[in-house]
């Protein structure tokens, strides 16, 4: 039996978060790494408590649902919440960053992005992350490496 790669299991992960995302528009899911072990996962929805876009729609503003708090902030809120710290962590997310996750994620300190796939790729994110010396790179999801029929044998 071969194991799946570790880049494989953390965006899974992300993957698996993404579905209990309440934003009808984009499903977004993030783990957030340090030393082979999640600290913190997000995925995109509304403030607890608050109406859903499942339930109410989307709240949207210059084509921005701003009903929804972004997987990565979620992701980073949660350690902050719990005093986790996430310098020098890594972040696995379903989706290329937006430019305030970007930011975000550069000042918590982050210094790897692994993303799924490309989405609205902000040249002044990819800029901001090559001046911070965050590694970004793509690794997509390869759903043949998630066997579930292994655990029935």
């Amino acid at each position: 039996m071969e194991r799946i790669s570790w880049d494989q299991y953390f965006m899974a992960q992300s993957h698996l978060l993404a579905l209990r995302s309440t934003c009808t528009r984009l499903m977004v899911g993030a783990t957030i790494v340090r030393d082979k072990r999640i600290i913190a996962g997000g995925y995109n929805g509304s403030i607890t408590g608050g109406d859903h876009c499942i339930d109410k729609g989307c709240y949207v503003i210059d084509n921005h649902c701003v009903r929804t708090i972004h997987a990565e902030m979620n992701a980073l809120l949660q350690c902050a919440k719990f005093g986790v710290p996430t310098d020098s962590a890594e972040i696995y997310v379903t989706h290329f960053p937006c430019l305030q996750c970007c930011k975000s994620i550069i000042q918590a300190g982050i210094k790897t992005v692994y993303y799924a796939e490309d989405y609205k790729n902000h040249p002044y994110a990819i800029e901001l992350f090559q001046q911070a010396n965050v590694h970004v790179e793509k690794v997509e999801l390869k759903e043949r490496s998630i066997d579930f029929s292994i655990l029935n044998q």
